[in-house]
């Protein structure tokens, strides 16, 4: 049995049709069951809380595999899952980390994912580590400002990076989840493009065949609202801060080919994700 962390988000959800369209049985740990009801009907849905161990353990019985996703920035809830699944007799994690761990010196956004693969080695579980860079789904927070008239905030400016699908995440995961050949790999996900943020807000105004207005950020606080409009906490702001700086001093963005390699197929454009998500956007 295979079981899946933060299976109603943008990563977890795609997971869910790859394991389902591939007939694979599978599980998933959820907390709030009106956002699960979307799961395809092959998932088993099983309550459980990442602040309650118990329920970790219950969800873990019987279960061979685990995919990993845990979202803040503290490592109880690592620590905790770890432990249940050690108890379990777990055979095999994949873990999504970030892109960030490979950042020189290293930023407080990636010190957060560091520390929880260091969690996952000391394990003894053997593990698979995927780190994506920035994900293309993060457009869809731009919905609000697009539909008030309002310009997008940029808070890169000048800076590249290639945004990934989570679905081409979850298609890689769902590779290490399967098949064998990946234990102790750490792999850097991205997608085939290097683009600004203004690159990126011009190829979905010909998606949507509108004018899209765009404006750089005047402000710490702006740079966070980008990402986070309803503020954030203030520790998870300043790793954002941070992390938009490094963005916007890099003016090339690292690519690489590992989604091709494990897929057999090249990752999706932005314009691709953008067309299949034209609805997101328009409804």
């Amino acid at each position: 049995m295979l079981l899946l962390t933060g299976a109603t988000g943008n990563i977890g959800r795609e997971l869910t049709r790859v394991l389902d369209a591939e007939s694979l049985e599978f599980r998933a740990l959820v907390r709030d069951s009106a956002r699960a009801r979307t799961l395809p009907a092959r998932a088993e849905l099983v309550p459980g809380d990442l602040d309650d161990p118990a329920s970790l353990e219950r969800a873990m019985l019987g279960v061979d595999r685990l995919f990993l996703l845990v979202p803040g920035i503290g490592l109880d809830h690592t620590r905790a899952l770890l432990r249940a699944a050690g108890q379990a007799g777990v055979g095999r994690i994949v873990m999504i980390s970030s892109a960030h761990v490979l950042v020189e010196p290293l930023p407080a956004m990636g010190s957060w994912h560091h520390a929880r693969e260091n969690l996952v080695r000391e394990s003894g579980i053997p593990f698979t580590i995927l780190r994506p860079g920035g994900y293309m789904s993060n457009a869809l927070e731009w919905i609000p400002k697009l539909r008030a008239g309002d310009p997008v905030l940029d808070p890169s400016g000048p800076g590249r990076f290639a945004p990934i699908d989570p679905a081409d995440i979850a298609a890689v995961a769902a590779v290490c989840l399967t098949e064998p050949g990946h234990t102790g790999a750490a792999y850097h996900l991205t997608g085939p493009e290097s683009l600004t943020l203004g690159e990126q807000v011009a190829i979905l105004s010909r998606t949507l065949d509108r004018d899209i207005k765009i404006r750089e950020v005047a402000t710490p606080e702006e740079a966070v609202a980008a990402r986070y409009p309803n503020g954030a906490p203030p520790r998870l702001a300043e790793a954002i801060v941070e992390g938009f700086a490094l963005m916007r001093a890099d003016a090339v963005g690292a690519r690489t080919g590992t989604v091709a390699e494990l897929l057999g197929r090249p990752p999706r454009t932005f314009a691709e994700w953008c067309d299949a998500h034209r609805a997101a956007f328009t409804d």
